[in-house]
C-alpha cells in the first residue's frame, strides 16, 4: 500500500463535499501539473490511502483519510469545454491528464493544521508538504510519516 497527501481548496472541494458525495466517493479531478499527474497516472493503486488536506484557506491542514478505489485514469474533464478544468491541447485519444476514484475513509478526529505539521518532529523532516516553495496538490507520505501524523490526532 502506498500513502499520499491531496490537496483541495475547500471553498472548491472539501472534506464535507465529499462527506456528502453519492456513497461518500468522488473523482480527483482538476489536477493540472505534469510532476503530480505521473503520480496519478504511474503510481496510484487500489486500496492506497491518502490524507484530505485542506489548502489555500485560512487554517490549512489535514481534515481526513481517504482510500484510493483504483488506478488512475484520463481526467474527462480535461476535454470538456464546459469544465473549469478544460485543457485545449488535451486529447482524449492521447490523455494529458489524470485522476483517481476516492472514497472517505473518515474525518480526523481532530483537525492537524500545516503549523502544527511544521512543528519539528524527526519523523517529518522530510515530509515534502513543508518543503519551501512546494505547490503540489499531490505527494507522496512515507509509512513513518503516516503513522506519525496519525499519532498527533
Amino acid at each position: 500500500m502506498n500513502y499520499w497527501l491531496l490537496k483541495s481548496e475547500p471553498s472548491v472541494f472539501s472534506i464535507d463535499d465529499l462527506a456528502a458525495a453519492p456513497k461518500q466517493t468522488t473523482f480527483w479531478e482538476g489536477v493540472r501539473n505534469y510532476q503530480a499527474r505521473n503520480l496519478l497516472r504511474d503510481r496510484f493503486q487500489a486500496g492506497d490511502h491518502a490524507f484530505f488536506y485542506h489548502s489555500n484557506t485560512k487554517i490549512p491542514g489535514i481534515a481526513g483519510v481517504v482510500q484510493v478505489l483504483g488506478a488512475g485514469y484520463p481526467d474527462p474533464t480535461a476535454v470538456d469545454p464546459g469544465s473549469p478544468y478544460f485543457d485545449a491541447a488535451s486529447d482524449s485519444a492521447n490523455p494529458r491528464w489524470y485522476g483517481v476514484d476516492v472514497k472517505l475513509i473518515r474525518k480526523l478526529d481532530r483537525f492537524i493544521s500545516l503549523t502544527e505539521l511544521k512543528e519539528p518532529r524527526d519523523a517529518l523532516a522530510d515530509l515534502i508538504l513543508l518543503r519551501r516553495g512546494n505547490r503540489l496538490s499531490v505527494m507522496p507520505i512515507t509509512t513513518e510519516q503516516w503513522n506519525c501524523i496519525l499519532g498527533l490526532e
